[in-house]
């Protein structure tokens, strides 16, 4: 995948893994444009790249999602969409007998999985009209080996996953220009992770790992540990799970429960 002189679209591009991209892009050749629903933040990625155009919108909202695509075709059209926004609640919320944890999960999917589905309907057709064009949807290794207390943001990436295998072997089929990529990274150093435990990834190395596999069409991108993870879960699966959902970390959640019960 060729980037210089491509137009993307980098959804959460404001900060974190977004952001970053961003920066690393613009240094190879690309034309970058950014999007998400806080101002100020937005803003201030605009001063730190003037480069960049920033455009406010949330992603999950139909209506803020088709006034985005209408700006983009007025801006010139995009060559990528990198699905990158993602959320993740508290997960202290999970089986609570309230409606707190429900309204997190609802919000959680509906960002992480069903704003990406839209997003990518309303942008296919100018996609497809480019000469070499992709779309970019981020999973996680949580996706392939599920975390007991973050249970609906890994559903959600899990889901995510089999979409974009899918959207994939459709194109594919049809005999589409549009590229699909799965970036899968493992756990990176943003303020999402700011309170989880485990080596984290800086968002330098993941962007720079993550290009890498763009540019060699490597469709499906795993970086850090969830190489060793994802080979690791089909012959020990148990052992994977343990890994990735130490006891002693459920024992400090717990007692955050009776603490704050």
């Amino acid at each position: 995948m060729k980037l210089q002189g491509k137009t993307i679209l980098i959804t959460g591009g404001a900060s974190g893994i977004g952001l970053e991209a961003a920066r690393q892009f613009l240094a190879h050749g690309a034309n970058v444009m950014i999007t998400g629903r806080n101002q100020a933040k937005l803003d201030e990625a605009k001063k730190l790249y003037p480069a960049v155009t920033a455009i406010k919108s949330d992603i999950s909202d139909a209506g803020d999602a088709k006034k985005l695509l209408e700006q983009v075709k007025q801006l010139g059209g995009i060559d990528i969409l990198y699905n990158n926004a993602g959320v993740l609640t508290d997960p202290l919320n999970l089986g609570r007998a309230d409606d707190r944890h429900f309204e997190d999960a609802a919000y959680e999917i509906n960002i992480n999985y069903l704003a990406v589905i839209q997003l990518n309907n309303l942008f296919i057709d100018m996609l497809k009209s480019g000469k070499e064009s992709a779309v970019i949807n981020t999973t996680s290794i949580l996706a392939f080996v599920p975390s007991i207390l973050e249970a609906t943001y890994a559903a959600s990436k899990a889901a995510l996953h089999f979409y974009t295998v899918s959207l994939r072997e459709h194109l594919k089929a049809l005999n589409s220009n549009v590229k699909v990529f799965e970036l899968i990274p493992p756990l990176v150093a943003t303020d999402m992770t700011a309170n989880m435990d485990g080596k984290r990834i800086t968002t330098e190395d993941l962007v720079k790992a993550f290009i890498r596999g763009l540019q060699k069409d490597d469709f499906t991108i795993r970086i850090g540990d969830t190489k060793l993870a994802s080979a690791l879960n089909r012959l020990a699966p148990k052992l994977t799970f343990g890994l990735v959902n130490p006891r002693k970390t459920y024992k400090t959640i717990a007692l955050q429960k009776i603490n704050q019960a």
